[in-house]
């Protein structure tokens, strides 16, 4: 039997049809399917694709927040960043976690971020960081709390969670997204399985060889500076949020030593951190794992977020170029006003917000109202006076470094009381406080030596530090336990002096973990704290009574001589 085979010709129109279908089905077939979203519980709103930020490409954010919210209701806000390999993931795989935390009295969003291998290392982290400027920009609208903002993430997520908690205002993280003007920092972090060190990476992981060198531009071998540079580990400092990480034993995809290493080192920097060890899971929690995940999360955040902190206030002499007297929040650094005082030393805080500070170029002591404007001020007989203490009794310690001359003057501005000496004169002083006993210490920080002089002008106790030729004395504070609190310089050291001259506890000295260049003015805070300037390594450190560092905050181009707590 012979087979027909008809031949035709097909027509022009029908064959670009063909074509155009089959590119069509090809290009379908590439691009990912679009998300199913969850539910959404009645107590909630969920609004959708708000765009964040559009540098180099459009990224965008959901928002879930309770419903029956007024204008004025501020809630803590949770930042959810998504995994996927730095390459591949959406934000709605968070919306259902996002939702039920909604519902305990949070706002979330979900973002999310360009992906690699087009947009490469530091474009994600650039790109949280913009979701968190326009969570606070945008909080009022939002019912958004902007001192109270966390963040969580998986794997990658976890990786972009992690750096949000440890960089704030590192500029080269920053990129040049919307809201420039608003912090990126947040209050908190949970970490699920985030890697922390990329140069460890390879070596426990199934597809790490892959991923990393598409997000960081190359493997370890020919990019290993990206690989530091990226991560967190070496981001660690005493200003961290605190951390949260939750990993299983069984990782193949991020070793669990990497969150044991994170946590370890955050914790030997003073920040709150802890390691949720889930034995047996592996990358991704599923059933009772996920549940005790979430849970742990949820309590993390409540515990740092759901309370709104107490804020601290401190007054700081700026003694560098910008020459002020400055109120600032503790730690963040916020400022709160601003008033000049010619590149002055000293500064107290007085009841009623009032303000006491010197202005040795000008050759006065001024007190400020809680408006700061004058409302007193002392100048007779002054050439340069560095310091400055209002006394119980409403008088006024005054100290000035040219003339060596000590005097206690009244508000009507008589002298109540003065010690002078040739061995503080010719700017070799610095400091002077009062004590509970009426005996005032002066600090000679030409010689290193701290001096105790009562009312009759006698010298009645000293202490010199060693080494007198090398260092600084700039202040001594005497203790309700009858010690002495010294600050020193090169190195920059606090000291506790007992009576006997015995020096009981150092902060800084000697210590590696601690390395100040001068401490220069400290101050105790409720709780027994300290706080002090290290005055050219141009910070302020929170440090507790065993001198472990748990604030630190740099100052750019202040250089702070004395430092004050507003109570």
């Amino acid at each position: 039997m012979t087979k027909v085979v008809t031949k035709y010709k097909r027509h022009p129109t029908m064959r670009t049809l063909t074509l155009l279908m089959t590119v069509t089905a090809v290009v379908a077939a590439q691009q990912p399917a679009a998300p199913k979203l969850p539910p959404m519980p009645a107590n909630v709103i969920h609004e959708r694709d708000i765009e964040y930020s559009n540098v180099g490409a459009r990224v965008a954010l959901d928002i879930v927040r309770p419903t029956g919210l007024s204008l004025s209701d501020r809630l803590p806000a949770v930042l959810f960043i998504h995994g996927g390999g730095f390459r591949a993931g959406n934000r709605e795989s968070y919306l259902a976690q996002a939702a039920r935390l909604a519902g305990r009295g949070y706002v979330t969003a979900t973002a999310s971020y360009r992906l690699a291998p087009r947009h490469q290392f530091p474009a994600a982290v650039e790109d949280v960081k913009a979701a968190v400027r326009f969570l606070r920009a945008h909080a009022a609208k939002y019912n958004i709390d902007p001192e109270r903002l966390g963040t969580i993430g998986g794997s990658a997520g976890g990786h972009l969670a992690l750096m949000l908690g440890l960089t704030a205002g590192v500029a080269e993280f920053e990129g040049t997204g919307p809201s420039p003007d608003h912090s990126s920092s947040v209050q908190c972090v949970v970490n699920y399985y985030g890697p922390s060190d990329f140069t460890q990476s390879y070596q426990k992981s199934v597809d790490a060889a892959v991923v990393l060198p598409m997000f960081l531009g190359g493997d370890l071998n020919n990019n290993r500076r990206i690989h530091q540079t990226a991560s967190p580990l070496n981001w660690v400092t005493p200003r961290a949020a605190p951390t949260l990480s939750i990993h299983g034993t069984e990782d193949n995809y991020v070793a669990f030593e990497q969150s044991l290493w994170i946590t370890t080192r955050l914790v030997d920097a003073g920040v709150p951190a802890e390691l949720e060890t889930i034995s047996g899971a592996g990358h991704g929690f599923r059933g009772a794992d996920a549940e005790r995940a979430e849970a742990r999360a949820f309590a993390w955040f409540d515990k740092f977020l759901k309370t709104k902190p107490a804020v601290r206030r401190i007054l700081v002499s700026d003694h560098g170029p910008k020459g002020e007297i400055v109120a600032m929040e503790w730690p963040t650094g916020k400022v709160l006003w601003s008033v000049p005082n010619t590149r002055g030393h000293d500064v107290q805080s007085l009841p009623n917000a009032h303000t006491l500070f010197t202005i040795g170029g000008q050759k006065k002591v001024v007190e400020l109202d809680d408006k700061q404007q004058p409302v007193w001020e002392y100048s007779e007989g002054l050439e340069h006076p560095l310091a400055a203490q209002r006394l119980a009794n409403g008088n006024t310690l005054i100290g000035d470094a040219r003339t060596g001359r000590v005097v206690e003057v009244t508000p009507d501005k008589k002298i109540a009381w003065k010690y002078e000496s040739p061995e503080i004169t010719g700017m070799r002083m610095r400091n002077v406080r009062r004590t509970a006993a009426g005996t005032t210490l002066i600090a000679v920080e030409a010689v290193a030596q701290l001096i105790e002089v009562d009312r009759d002008g006698k010298i009645i106790w000293s202490w010199q530090a060693p080494e007198k030729e090398k260092r600084r004395l700039y202040m001594g504070r005497r203790l309700a336990n009858g010690n002495t609190l010294v600050s020193l310089s090169d190195p920059g050291e606090i000291v506790e002096v007992a009576p006997d001259g015995k020096v009981i506890r150092s902060i800084g000295g000697a210590n590696l973990e601690i390395k100040m260049g001068w401490a220069s003015g400290f101050v105790e805070l409720p709780g027994g704290n300290l706080l002090i300037s290290d005055y050219t390594g141009r910070r302020l450190l929170e440090v507790d009574p065993k001198g472990k560092v748990v604030n630190e905050l740099r100052t750019g181009p202040r250089t702070i001589a004395s430092v004050e707590y507003i109570r």
